[in-house]
Order: structure tokens, then sequence, then C-alpha cells
């Protein structure tokens, strides 16, 4: 088993063990968690806008984040929180929204979708899509560039920023200018890759936490499974927009992503894959306690900048 980072190490002293997941947590003692967990001191943002969107289940809570020194026409990122279909919201993911505006330089959309058990698939996703049409559509509105809006999303949220970037380009209309997955969730656990394996008990994520989220969500039937909600089962990848991946090397997840990756690059869609080393599943949301969080905010910040701006 590769060595955590001491941070990573120092930072685990202080979190509560739960060997038997988040299962045996259950739903509303997940959310309680997720909401409650500190955020690193936010980042400084010119202005913050909270706004209510149309979709095709109801309402949809959005959250735009401006930084400082941005004109416009400005780009643009649609953003999906992680918290696996079923915990997660705009607050609880703040800081992330934050530190991605900043970072890119780029207008944040944070999107507050509905959450399972209450809304299964395919809600979830049809919110995602839905918030992407809507900004591509409004973009006038808000001071931001025709052809300049991306996708982004961590965890559960990469599931749906990929799947938005196949329906997009099933679609036939734009396409976004980029999809940033970061560790993102593009599979299920009975897919067998070698890290579900190897890292399946981990204190930040579990096999058993991925087959309860993904149950949750997508239901049991994996037969009826589709690449819109399970993005790893889509057999053509030509044509999608330029990606950026980040993986962590202790992360169950870690295959699945970095095979999507490579799948992607082989369809001819350019694609940046960056693997952190000595961290595990979340390490961004960790940021202000993880040195290589920040890291990879700042270097997969960079790369979506240089993409945002051609």
């Amino acid at each position: 088993m590769p060595a955590y980072d001491d941070d990573v190490t120092q930072l685990l002293a202080t979190m509560p063990h739960r060997p038997g997941g988040l299962k045996s947590t259950g739903v509303g003692a997940t959310r309680q968690l997720v909401e409650s967990t500190p955020q690193p001191e936010e980042p400084r943002i010119r202005d913050v806008t909270c706004l209510a969107i149309e979709g095709p289940h109801g309402q949809i809570p959005v959250r735009l984040y401006r930084p400082p020194g941005i004109t416009a026409p400005s780009p643009a990122l649609v953003y999906f929180h992680g918290g696996g279909m079923m915990s997660g919201s705009v607050d609880s993911f703040d800081y992330f929204a934050r530190r991605l505006a900043t970072e890119t330089r780029a207008v944040v959309a944070s999107v507050d979708y509905r959450l399972a058990p209450e809304f299964t698939y395919p809600v979830g996703n049809d919110e995602a899509y839905a918030a992407w049409r809507w900004l591509v559509e409004g973009h006038k509105e808000f001071g931001i560039a025709a052809g300049r809006i991306g996708l982004v999303g961590d965890s559960a949220g990469g599931s749906l920023a990929a799947s938005v970037a196949l329906r997009a380009r099933d679609a036939g209309g734009e396409v976004p200018a980029i999809q940033v997955l970061m560790y993102p969730g593009l599979e299920r656990a009975s897919s067998g890759s070698a890290s579900l394996k190897e890292f399946a008990d981990t204190p930040f994520l579990k096999v058993s936490d991925v087959e309860w989220m993904k149950a949750l969500y997508l239901g049991e039937d994996e037969s009826a499974d589709t690449p819109d909600g399970v993005p790893s089962l889509a057999r053509d990848l030509v044509g999608l927009p330029p990606a950026v991946v980040v993986t962590a090397e202790m992360d169950p997840l870690r295959d699945g992503a970095e095979q999507y990756a490579a799948r992607m690059r082989d369809s001819s869609v350019p694609v940046m894959m960056m693997r952190f080393p000595g961290v595990g599943h979340g390490f961004m949301a960790q940021a202000g306690w993880i040195n290589r969080g920040s890291q990879a905010f700042t270097w997969a910040g960079a790369l979506t900048r240089a993409i945002l701006s051609t």
C-alpha cells in the first residue's frame, strides 16, 4: 500500500473512524456530516449571485461566482458538486466553487441538483444538462462569452459533467469548451478495476460506499444502466470536448477515471491527465489542509484557463 503524505496523515488523525462505511451511517447522518465539515478559508470573490432556474423537475438553485479582475465577456464553468448523488450542496461545496473561480479566472455556476434517494436517475442528470443549456442560452445576460463555457465536476459531479458532455455532443448543438473531471465516479463498483480492489477500504472512500451510493441513485439493476448514468459504458467518445482529468493515487475510483481518459485520448480527444500521489478521494475539497489539493487546483486551473482563452 502506498503511503499517504504527512499532511493527509495529520488530517486523518482528526477524522472520526467509521469502519462500517456510509451505509451504516445512513443518508441523513451522511448529509449532516458533509454539511458540517469545516471548509478552508474562502478565496475572495467579487460577487456571488443566488438564482433559481427552471428545470425539467422543478426549479434548480444555482449560485454564480464571479472572481475579481475579470471583464465581460468572460469564460464560464458549470460546476456539479460531489457527494455520491445523495449528499452535498452549493453550501457545503462553497469553498470548492470559490477556488475554481479564482484559479480559472472564470464565472462559476454551481448547481444544486436534486439528490437520491428522494430523486433517482435520471433527475440529477437531467438537471445538470438543463443547467448547462440554461447558461449556454442565457450567457449574454451574465456577461459570458459565447463558446467559452465548460463543465467541471468532482466525484459524483464528475460523472454528471461527463454525462452532460456526452448529451451535448449527441444533441448536435454547442459542445462544452472543456470538461474538467476531478476524481470522477464514472463506473459501478462491479467493473472490477484494479484500484477498486487495491483501495477497497480507504478512510476517505470505500468500495461499499460506492456500491451503496450508486444503488441509491441508479437502482440495484445494473442491466438497466445507460452511458448517461454510467459514462464508462459509452462506446463512442469521438467528438467530446477537451478534458482535464485529475485522479488521486489511493482512490478506488482512480483506474475507472484514467481508463476513460485513455479512451478519450484514443478517440482523438485532447486529454490532460494528472495523478496526484500520496492522497485519497476528495483531496481537493481538503485543499486548505492538504498541499497536493492546493496544487491540483492551481495546475488544473491553469490548464482550464488556457483552454478557455483560446
